[in-house]
């Protein structure tokens, strides 16, 4: 018999660590998909991706367990993919003026189309960027996206009607070229 995510964060708070280890392996599959949706196959994804848990362990006596463990997960991913995304569009802001004569465009129609919506994604604000991820990519329902990002079920609507227009919009011209 399955021991449950609630008795092994238990567990894990008594200090037993093959619970904890449990735990990640459950969850690091999931977690890694999304850290991986937001930030692209980057260093910094799996080191965000491990950052997860290594919050995870850090906050375990102040999780109430009022959501479900991959919950709790998915939110610490997502926060932490959007504070890299942060860092990510400040490195380039200070970089863009030395590297002028860098090609920086997008891909055009020659390329794959998956690599064409990974790159309109990653443009995408990272507000809407996190609602297309959860409720597209990783397949979560408008209400556990809502949820994990602590936003009201509204908001998730709009913002994922936003993006697919803006993303149908670019795309649509990608593929006119």
């Amino acid at each position: 018999m399955e021991v449950s995510d609630e008795v092994l964060v238990q567990r894990s708070r008594q200090g037993d660590a093959q619970a904890f280890k449990e735990l990640v392996n459950r969850h690091e599959g999931k977690v890694a998909g999304v850290v991986q949706s937001m930030l692209g196959d980057t260093q910094e994804t799996q080191d965000v991706g491990q950052e997860v848990f290594v919050r995870f362990y850090q906050a375990l006596d102040q999780f109430k367990g009022q959501s479900a463990v991959s919950t709790y997960l998915i939110r610490i991913a997502i926060n932490l993919s959007l504070n890299e995304l942060k860092r990510r569009k400040k490195r380039n802001m200070l970089f863009a003026k030395e590297e002028e004569g860098v090609n920086t465009s997008s891909p055009d129609s020659k390329n794959d189309l998956k690599e064409v919506i990974v790159y309109e994604l990653n443009r995408l604000d990272p507000d809407f960027q996190s609602v297309v991820t959860l409720r597209l990519i990783e397949g979560y329902s408008t209400v556990e996206t809502a949820e994990i990002l602590g936003i009201p079920l509204g908001t998730v609507l709009s913002r994922l009607s936003r993006a697919q227009k803006k993303l149908k919009s670019v795309l649509a011209k990608h593929m006119d070229l």
